[in-house]
């Protein structure tokens, strides 16, 4: 047999490539990436809003053993190794704390996502009837492509406040006997301006308008008959009238469930996967997680995706404020300097997604440097538009730790960038945490087709994740 080239030795020594995760994993691990990814489908399913999304996450940890932050101050239980907290934070963003052997004042390990997506909301008073149909004003949440949502099979989900006090969950369009909403476009016969457009300018946001009804009130008394049957249908359905509407958070998302992609199974289709798949990946690693050396924390926040702002978002106290109270009752001498230490101390994996390199489109993206769909977890160092601007660009320390936190534990990850100098950017909840002192560096999945109704996730990436999750968190 020849002798292997000198130069060739050299090359295997020297130079890297990243790892596709099918070609490295055995039968066995196979298995479990397609077990996992059909929890992940349902958790999906289950959460298509951040609030359906912060309670399924809290009926699991519950029945985990994970007790409310509001029963531990209560009864003035000291946090011991091993106990499972949770916070609630206005049914909106969670919190799961598994207590360390270490003390809090040498930091935590934080994976922090958000349950939030892009998305239609219904204006506060949106039923309306024009031309015999009944529609409702919406206005857009987050960063979207608006031509994509119209023609497209959609649900309401949504809470009533009434002012009694009630609280009703509606839910329409996701069960198979539900009818659904739609958002009309014209017929290319007629759109010849419209395609004359710009993209982003053919549908407008005020044009974003749910179709809900055809059929009128039987009265020839009164005008608007087609709302007033589409408002009597509410009523005797659900007990509201029209100014309960003003009370009232109503989500307009895609209908029906998350779906394999490919003859080979091998990616998940869904919507709101930036960013509930990390969420999902962080949720069952933290699940796993018994008696760490450092307290873990699994933090699920809304509000991200415009601009991390209000009192459910990362921005807000809530967090501080929790780690106050367990400070408080796990220390002798509680103080503010022992908070803004154990904060100081944390190392942090903003876990969000992040667009995977697409054949479609490879103009936008430095082929070098874009993470590649089915190369495991994506380590981004940086996030930011044109000069790094507005991103949190982790310092080359931390990067060596959670490097070897992976390879030791034989995840395969790879490093990315969100697109190409001068093309765009984005940002990440990274930064917020970074302004207490923290190690931060993103870390989460590469999608195809980002802020889409579907997007697109590798099932092998999904299950490196949650692997790489479950490294840190023991770390």
């Amino acid at each position: 047999m020849a002798k292997e080239s000198k130069g060739k030795e050299l090359q295997e020594a020297l130079t890297h490539k990243w790892d596709n995760v099918w070609e490295v994993l055995g039968d066995k691990e196979k298995d479990r990436v397609f077990e996992i990814n059909e929890e992940y489908k349902d958790f999906l399913d289950k959460g298509k809003t951040e609030r359906e999304a912060a309670r399924e996450i809290i009926r699991v940890a519950t029945e985990q053993g994970y007790i409310s932050i509001d029963e531990v101050i209560e009864k003035k239980i000291k946090p011991t190794p091993g106990m499972k907290i949770y916070a609630n934070n206005k049914n909106k963003a969670v919190a799961l704390f598994v207590i360390g052997e270490e003390k809090l004042e040498k930091g935590m390990h934080i994976i922090g996502s958000h349950l939030d997506a892009p998305r239609l909301d219904l204006k506060q008073f949106p039923l309306y009837e024009d031309s015999g149909l009944a529609l409702c004003k919406t206005h857009y949440y987050g960063g979207i492509k608006k031509y994509q949502w119209v023609t497209l099979p959609l649900a309401l989900h949504g809470v009533v406040m009434k002012e009694d006090g009630e609280k009703i969950d509606i839910v329409i369009g996701e069960d198979e006997e539900d009818p659904v909403f739609f958002i009309t476009d014209l017929l290319p016969h007629l759109a010849k301006d419209q395609m004359a457009k710009k993209m982003g300018e053919g549908i407008t946001g005020e044009g974003l308008n749910l179709l809900v009804g055809s059929i009128p009130y039987k009265d020839d008394e009164i005008n608007e008959k087609v709302k007033l049957n589409v408002l009597n249908i509410l009523h005797e359905k659900y007990g509201i009238k029209e100014e309960d509407f003003t009370s009232a958070e109503f989500e307009v998302v895609p209908a029906g469930k998350s779906r394999d992609v490919g003859i080979d199974r091998s990616m998940v289709g869904g919507y709101g996967q930036d960013d509930r798949v990390c969420a999902f990946t962080s949720f069952k690693a933290i699940l796993d997680v018994e008696k760490p050396n450092k307290t873990a924390v699994a933090l699920f926040v809304d509000k991200e995706e415009i601009g991390s702002v209000g009192n459910t978002s990362m921005e807000s106290k809530f967090f501080e404020n929790v780690v106050s109270e367990l400070i408080y009752l796990t220390e002798e001498d509680y103080s503010e300097l022992v908070v803004k230490r154990t904060l100081a101390n944390s190392w942090v994996l903003s876990a969000d997604t992040l667009g995977g390199f697409d054949p479609n489109y490879p103009e936008v993206l430095d082929k070098m440097n874009a993470p590649f769909i089915g190369k495991g977890v994506t380590i981004v160092k940086y996030t930011g538009a044109r000069g790094k601007g507005g991103s949190n660009d982790a310092n080359s320390e931390y990067l060596a730790k959670i490097r070897k936190i992976f390879n030791d534990n034989d995840v395969v990850w790879q490093m990315g960038e969100l697109g190409k100098v001068d093309q765009g950017g984005g940002g990440t909840i990274a930064y917020i945490l970074a302004n207490y002192g923290m190690e931060v560096v993103d870390c989460g999945v590469a999608l195809l087709s980002v802020h889409a109704p579907y997007e697109i996730a590798s099932k092998a990436d999904v299950y490196m994740t949650y692997k790489g999750y479950n490294a840190f968190f023991n770390a």
